[in-house]
């Protein structure tokens, strides 16, 4: 008897130090707020529209999580997507190429910008940050001189499918995330290649010692991050039914914001992609909850950006509070024994 109320005491313990049980609770009681207090939330439409907009920003925060896990990040990854989905309307558009053929190829573009990303990164040792912020500039102008700010329209119909069509009541896009979601946590969690995203995140010097090719993996990560980068872009094009040069413009901090909130430590080596996904509902969530509340659109920006920051510094929060904890367990531990030593 004993032995099952201690495993069960065990078992509340490794719950309550799970962030993705903590997380998943959040967004739970988030959304049966949302539904007693709001009669328009628990609706098919909106439901479905809330889940379709999940998936773009999903699909960029899994990817954005992988790079996390490195200890590095991407800013630039609103305007590969973008760029993507421009290069994308012009090959169906101004050069007739078969629509899916040009889908598969913008990937592959997506991917190719986020390996020159990686490639600039790690062969000339310089911070992520800086040099994402630098090629967001460049995507983000090459967008530009391309489109003139203008959204490219006419996009074939036959890819329409891929952003508004649905399965079984549940939006495409999303099912895409779902996907995306199976191959990148069994890549991070099951393979050779995730033990070395783990470990050069946790300490690329040691890694390095052990003789894991530390810029041959983080140059793969950031192609990974272009490609999904793309596939997002892309599968907004298709939503759309046009190639709007404006696409992704709030996804890089909302994909590091969705990724802390998820449980993922900007310091590298820590969480789970499927943790990005929740947060990226939670954020979603919250977004959504603004708009059935009829609070100001003007306020609703700001709104979005405390909840950007309050997440980014969760992680920062965390370990300060852990700190303290330890400090006041060591004190405790002091005091106890100069009071033991006191009393001999």
């Amino acid at each position: 008897m004993s032995q099952n109320v201690g495993a069960k005491v065990d078992l509340r313990k490794k719950l309550a130090q799970n962030k993705m049980f903590s997380i998943g609770l959040i967004l739970f009681g988030m959304f049966l707020l949302a539904t007693f207090t709001n009669p328009y939330f628990f609706t098919e439409y909106n439901l479905q529209s809330v889940v379709r907009d999940l998936a773009f920003i999903g699909i960029v925060a899994i990817g954005q999580s992988c790079l996390l896990l490195l200890g590095e990040l991407d800013l630039s990854v609103g305007k590969i997507a973008s760029l993507s989905g421009v290069l994308g309307g012009m090959m169906m558009v101004n050069y007739g190429l078969n629509p899916w053929f040009s889908f598969v190829t913008c990937i592959l573009l997506g991917a190719l910008f986020g390996a020159i990303n990686g490639t600039i990164i790690t062969k000339l040792k310089l911070n992520a940050m800086v040099v994402t912020i630098g090629m967001q500039g460049l995507y983000g102008g090459i967008n530009l001189v391309l489109t003139k700010g203008k959204a490219i329209t006419k996009v074939p119909e036959s890819i329409y499918v891929l952003g508004t069509g649905t399965f079984m009541k549940v939006p495409v896009p999303f099912l895409f995330t779902l996907a995306v979601l199976i191959i990148v946590v069994f890549l991070i969690k099951k393979t050779k290649f995730g033990r070395y995203v783990y470990a050069i995140g946790n300490s690329r010097e040691a890694a390095t010692i052990l003789g894991v090719k530390t810029d041959s993996v983080r140059v793969k990560v950031y192609t990974l991050m272009g490609a999904l980068s793309a596939l997002a872009g892309m599968l907004m094009m298709a939503r759309l039914g046009a190639s709007q040069p404006s696409i992704g413009d709030n996804w890089p901090m909302n994909s590091i914001a969705a990724s802390v909130i998820g449980g993922l430590a900007l310091t590298g080596g820590v969480g789970n992609p499927a943790g990005a996904l929740i947060g990226a509902a939670i954020i979603m969530l919250i977004q959504n909850m603004i708009v059935l509340y009829g609070v100001n659109v003007y306020w609703q920006t700001a709104v979005s950006g405390i909840v950007v920051v309050l997440a980014i510094s969760i992680d920062s929060i965390t370990v300060i509070l852990g700190e303290r904890r330890l400090r006041k367990a060591h004190i405790a531990k002091r005091n106890a024994g100069l009071a033991a030593a006191h009393k001999e």
